[in-house]
């Protein structure tokens, strides 16, 4: 049923229903009952732990996610699967974090248990060496905002600027996406069919799932499907987004503005949240109780980025001043892109980014600028690693 050997591999099972399961799925493993609450230093104990299986839907959600915290700031985390109908919000951002992590959804059966094992367990199998990936999302406050052309453009200027680093947007508008039509490209992404098994989707199926795009950079999007949202489960969103970040070293997903189950998932697991709004009341209204939202589900305090998006001159409109989008917002705008409608429309009918196809545009120097803004920190902290 898999190809390692588990004789003598430690094995801790969080959760009282699994135990039985666990012996059918991992014979010749030595298994042992563990509590949530401490987890991170019993699974430390000599000899170290090799796999950890958490039942969610048998554990209190504040215990859950304190061991998770603990397991994830651990010098070598085991490998982790975790058995959930509903994972809860406050567990994404650590599960994302894990080097090796898997998310199985029930009905589940041994044989699902054994190859998520194997998976994780095999050499260099899912744990990507420490291999840590930044996830940006991105969400327009209103419609027409111009959130997926932002993403489009910082997947460009990411690609363009890192060498031997790999860049991926993840376009989540499932029923109505318009990423693949803007950059001229094909939606191979067949989220709604790996749904029905999460656990399979791995680093196989992404690279049979993305569309190399015009700026450098992979493509991930399904094609136009109305029903799309309701055919997609969280553990299939959680799972596409975790084997991203072990592939990936940046993962841009372009958010629907509708919630869905998994959005605050997604919030929770992302290292940056991009609100965009044009510089119109109702967007910035929008803007405003959306940035509101966000903060709300967002742990640990951290704030969404504010972006105003076609800042213009007001030469010819009554368009507020960036200084007056402030003052309605109640808070400082973290960047400013300036309006270029002739290069935005110029790109998007012939297919690519405006970089490729203007590259002397406004928006192309301010989505630098952007880029330099946010990587600024990743690059403080990894320099300050390495010293």
């Amino acid at each position: 049923m898999n190809s390692i050997s588990l004789s003598g591999r430690r094995v801790m099972v969080a959760g009282a229903g699994l135990m039985a399961c666990a012996r059918q799925a991992l014979p010749g493993a030595s298994l042992e009952p563990a509590p949530l609450e401490g987890l991170d230093r019993v699974a430390a104990r000599s000899p170290a732990a090799d796999l950890i299986l958490i039942d969610a839907d048998d554990c209190e959600p504040h215990k859950l996610a304190a061991a998770i915290r603990g397991l994830a700031q651990a010098a070598t985390p085991p490998a982790v699967v975790v058995f959930a109908a509903h994972l809860p919000a406050s567990l994404a951002r650590d599960l994302f974090r894990l080097k090796r992590v898997d998310v199985l959804e029930p009905p589940y059966s041994p044989s699902d248990i054994a190859r998520a094992a194997a998976h994780l367990l095999a050499p260099g199998g899912s744990d990507a060496g420490g291999h840590r990936s930044q996830v940006w999302s991105i969400v327009g406050a209103v419609g027409g905002a111009g959130g997926t052309t932002l993403a489009i453009e910082l997947g460009a200027a990411l690609a363009g600027r890192t060498l031997g680093e790999r860049v991926a947007l993840i376009d989540l508008n499932l029923a109505d996406g318009a990423a693949c039509a803007y950059l001229g490209a094909m939606a191979g992404m067949s989220l709604s069919e790996a749904a029905e098994a999460p656990e399979r989707i791995d680093a196989d199926l992404l690279d049979a799932f993305s569309v190399r795009a015009a700026g450098g950079f992979d493509l991930f999007a399904s094609p136009r499907d109305p029903a799309a949202f309701g055919k997609v489960t969280p553990a299939a969103v959680c799972r596409l987004l975790d084997v991203a970040c072990q592939v990936y070293d940046w993962v841009l997903i372009d958010l629907p503005r509708g919630r869905q189950p998994w959005t605050v998932d997604v919030l929770c697991g992302s290292d940056e949240v991009l609100v965009i709004s044009e510089l119109t009341v109702p967007a910035l209204l929008a803007a405003r109780a959306l940035v509101g939202e966000v903060e709300a589900a967002l742990p640990d305090g951290r704030r969404p980025r504010l972006i105003l998006n076609r800042l213009a001159s007001r030469v010819f409109g009554p368009a507020p001043s960036r200084a007056e989008a402030e003052r309605a917002l109640g808070r400082r705008v973290d960047g400013a892109i300036t309006s270029d409608w002739e290069a935005a429309a110029c790109s998007v009918n012939l297919g690519g980014p405006i970089s490729q196809h203007r590259p002397k545009s406004k928006i192309v120097k301010d989505v630098a600028g952007l880029v330099e803004s946010l990587t600024a920190p990743v690059v403080s902290t990894a320099r300050a690693k390495v010293a």
